[in-house]
């Protein structure tokens, strides 16, 4: 196939760039700022949704679906809300079209306006509250857990693939509760589900923690999240989970009735993850000849690559790769043969290399005479014989130790770009020469993290769950601080 991607030393977001287009997990559309998922890369949005739906109903989530078109009104109700989502909005002001009187075209029919403008959700908690003001009178209607899958739009001036779009797809949890306690514990369980589905699955290792009040969601109490350090030392959000307290029960008037027969506001949660996941999945992971794709994300996991010159030793060869293939499917193996005539094995081998498929089997026919198959990693790329006996069994074995790896290696990354650093001007130079986490004491105020951020362009990224109580002096002010916070430059 010859080389096909920028290196990652040479230009990492054209690297990044090159890879998402040629591997054929997604391309930009007709429309400025929106994608094109394509097969490939759907195929790993859907085994991410199949994973964490599974998750969600395990903790007693049920999935409904809403509106895409929210009344204006909806967002002028929360004020925080609305001020966090207006410059992003979408805006729906007509319903109908008309031919141009002179034949140029279709035009906007200027008598088709609508009485109240419609917002194209950016997220669907007023559309949702409002609908919970009917479902929710007494605590017997409590707690309400509810999951949607959706689309999205964010008005987005400058986009990547994956990572910032006008229009994804994500899921949003949206829970009403009766007391805070129960809605805090929602928060920082769905937080764990995100943070295990990260590491467990996408082998991504991620600290969580507690966004600062200026990087809270609009409209949330507060904002938790899991954050996921990339190959070029930059840090991920990977997923989010909000406390929303009372705020938007108080906004929609959504009351119920408790045990007391005291009247009360219900009490929110909301938390989502998006196709983002899927640009950290290839920045997190890649190299520069392809994808590496852990195996519990990998559309196809072992790929079986017949070789022959005649017709004889291909049907020989084919029946074979069939039979291996079907060894591996009875394991829940997602295994296929790939029998295009029309390119040669090399070829199919760089292909599937780029694609990330995590195991590649090569057989010919020397191979059936020793009765033997080779192997080649994609983790390593690191080659091995195999013998037929109990094939599939090794196979199964393989994928678990490669999924293991490449967890191991992204988390060996990420703890070896994690620094501590005590004055400013050290913060500054590992920004600068190492990137990465840099773990620091911050004062707590607003005007501190928003002096870092001006200067360094770096943010808190949270502040961690794990944090000791650590007596020191803030990097900027000097001022007394009881922890340390985590700091990195981020998408």
């Amino acid at each position: 196939m010859g080389k096909v991607l920028t290196s990652r030393k040479e230009n990492y977001a054209q690297w990044y760039q090159d890879l998402v287009l040629k591997a054929g997990l997604a391309e930009n559309s007709a429309v400025r700022g929106c994608m094109v998922i394509k097969p490939y890369g759907y195929a790993i949005w859907e085994k991410m949704q199949a994973v964490l739906d599974g998750m969600f109903k395990e903790t007693g989530h049920s999935n409904a679906c809403f509106p895409l078109l929210i009344p204006k009104s909806f967002f002028s109700k929360e004020a925080s809300h609305v001020e966090g989502f207006a410059k992003e909005c979408a805006v729906v002001t007509h319903y109908r079209l008309k031919n141009a009187p002179d034949g140029s075209g279709i035009i906007v029919d200027e008598t088709a306006k609508l009485e109240e403008e419609l917002i194209i959700r950016p997220t669907s908690e007023t559309i949702i509250w409002n609908t919970y003001k009917g479902w929710i009178q007494s605590y017997r209607d409590l707690p309400i857990l509810i999951n949607q899958w959706a689309n999205v739009m964010r008005w987005e001036m400058r986009t990547r693939l994956f990572l910032r779009t006008a229009e994804f797809l994500w899921q949003e949890g949206h829970t009403a509760h009766a007391t805070a306690e129960e809605a805090m514990e929602e928060t920082a369980r769905m937080l764990n589900v995100y943070a295990t589905f990260a590491e467990k699955y996408l082998a991504i290792p991620v600290y969580t923690g507690a966004k600062t009040a200026s990087e809270r969601f609009a409209g949330a109490v507060e904002t938790y999240c899991i954050e996921a350090l990339m190959q070029d030392g930059k840090s991920l959000q990977a997923g989010t989970s909000h406390f929303l307290g009372q705020n938007f029960a108080k906004a929609f008037d959504v009351k119920f009735t408790g045990k007391d027969g005291r009247l009360d506001y219900v009490w929110a949660t909301s938390w989502g993850v998006s196709t983002r996941l899927i640009g950290a999945l290839v920045m997190a992971h890649s190299d520069d000849d392809g994808l590496i794709l852990p195996p519990l994300m990998a559309p196809v996991q072992v790929i079986i690559v017949p070789i022959y010159k005649t017709d004889e030793q291909q049907k020989q060869v084919y029946d074979a790769a069939d039979k291996i293939c079907a060894e591996l499917k009875a394991k829940k193996i997602i295994a296929q043969v790939d029998k295009r005539d029309t390119q040669t094995p090399g070829w199919k081998f760089a292909e599937h290399e780029l694609k990330g498929v995590p195991v590649r089997i090569a057989i010919g026919p020397r191979d059936l005479e020793n009765q033997t198959v080779e192997v080649a990693r994609r983790d390593t790329k690191e080659k091995s014989i195999y013998q037929l006996t109990d094939l599939a069994l090794k196979i199964e074995h393989l994928l678990d130790h490669i999924q293991d790896n490449i967890y191991k290696k992204a988390l060996n990354f990420r703890d070896s770009k994690t620094a501590s650093a005590d004055t400013y001007d050290e913060f500054k130079r590992l920004l600068d020469d190492e990137g990465g986490f840099i773990l620091a004491h911050w004062d707590g105020t607003a005007e501190t993290e928003a002096k870092i951020k001006d200067e360094t362009k770096a943010t808190i990224r949270c502040i961690p769950d794990n944090a000791r109580h650590e007596e020191g002096k803030c990097i900027i002010s000097g001022k007394p601080s009881h922890r340390r916070v985590l700091f990195a430059r981020a998408y």
